[in-house]
């Protein structure tokens, strides 16, 4: 398939109304937002009039339509003029919580829960990492119990995005024995008796992205929140999980991207002993080195996405798209601080966001030790 399909007529006016809205919505309140550990509510009902929130999501469920690609398109193009990873993570949070409950076709969910929040009228998350672990799905250990009236629901969630803010957590619980196949989903909804939130936890990065804890206690969920059937949930997290790191991959690579682009006009600015960086060779090779690594990396998930969309699958070449792109971010934002020097450290310098947010792309949605068991396995080993 070719890559002219990311720069169409019709991607390239994406990308462009994608800079517009980040420059005017978005930029001019960043720093605020992470210094305050949270984005508005007020900021996805913006970007859900622009028609950016309900981009890959059928009409019919209150979407814009689309296809992933344009999401992954909306992610880089978001960065790159400008944005975070981290407030991707907060305004884009239903990428992750929705999928399911969409896929499911259970009407009365996708009234209730999907059609607001594709309208930017609520906030939901997913709640899968537990205390005792994060990427070990099948040792999930919260529990819900049938009861005449619906499911109990008694255990805990950590580090879970926009935990604070969500008016729903589509949850993964226990309903049968153990292992992968006794787990199912729920929509738990926010003020259920029983149901806790923390405080938002405070993290190195993402900081303008809500993160929380939240604990069950006997909370009863109705058997109408069920997401799909009994006992599934299993196999639907896992055919979610290769979009959430092909996100996340994108969300690297075009951070990789941004900084490379600031350190680009920052080393023909910047003048050391009456020169400019850029004319010492040691600085224009590692900048070579760099730009080099970022398009080998665009190249590459650009490529992976791209199979993906067409024939499903791919969860090796997911997980190492995800691996890549991160290497590339952390080895460029490492390279950007150093080359900024003491202003890189700066919290007014974007550099420096992007160098604490980076950290974070290479543990969730699966560490980087975890996408490397993945394509070990798959490849025999």
């Amino acid at each position: 398939m070719s890559s002219n399909i990311w720069k169409t007529d019709e991607r390239q006016a994406l990308r462009s109304m994608v800079k517009e809205f980040t420059e005017k919505e978005v930029i001019p309140h960043l720093n605020r937002w992470e210094d305050e550990g949270v984005v508005p509510l007020s900021l996805h009902k913006r970007a859900a009039d622009a028609g950016l929130l309900g981009i890959s999501f059928d009409e019919k469920v209150g979407g814009s339509g689309g296809t992933p690609i344009d999401v992954l398109i909306v992610l880089e193009e978001m960065i790159l003029a400008g944005a975070s990873s981290g407030l991707i993570a907060a305004l884009f949070t239903h990428g992750i919580a929705l999928p399911h409950i969409v896929a499911s076709g259970n009407d009365d969910l996708i009234e209730r829960f999907v059609k607001p929040t594709l309208a930017g009228e609520m906030i939901g998350s997913l709640g899968i990492t537990e205390p005792s672990g994060g990427s070990d799905v099948a040792n999930i250990k919260t529990t819900a119990t049938r009861t005449d009236s619906g499911f109990l629901v008694n255990g805990a969630k950590t580090f879970i995005t926009s935990a604070t803010r969500a008016d729903f957590v589509t949850t993964v619980v226990r309903t049968g024995g153990t292992g992968h196949a006794g787990l199912s989903l729920l929509v738990i909804e926010r003020g259920a008796e029983g149901f806790e939130i923390s405080m938002p936890l405070r993290k190195m990065g993402w900081q303008c992205s809500d993160t929380g804890e939240l604990s069950f206690t006997d909370v009863l969920v109705p058997y109408s929140n069920l997401v799909g059937d009994t006992d599934s949930a299993f196999g639907q997290i896992a055919q979610q999980f290769q979009g959430e790191r092909l996100s996340l991959a994108f969300q690297a690579s075009a951070t990789a991207q941004r900084c490379l682009n600031l350190l680009l006009e920052w080393v023909t600015q910047r003048e050391t002993f009456g020169r400019p960086l850029s004319s010492r060779q040691v600085v224009r090779h590692r900048i070579a080195d760099l730009a080099r690594d970022v398009d080998v990396t665009r190249t590459y998930c650009h490529h992976v996405a791209e199979r993906w969309v067409a024939d499903g699958g791919m969860l090796k070449e997911t997980a190492m798209a995800k691996n890549t792109a991160v290497s590339t971010c952390d080895r460029v934002v490492y390279e950007a601080v150093q080359l900024f020097g003491g202003l890189g450290c700066m919290r007014e310098n974007e550099v420096e966001r992007h160098y604490r947010d980076a950290r974070v792309l290479g543990i969730g949605g699966g560490t980087t030790e975890i996408m490397n068991e993945i394509i070990s396995k798959l490849m025999g080993l």
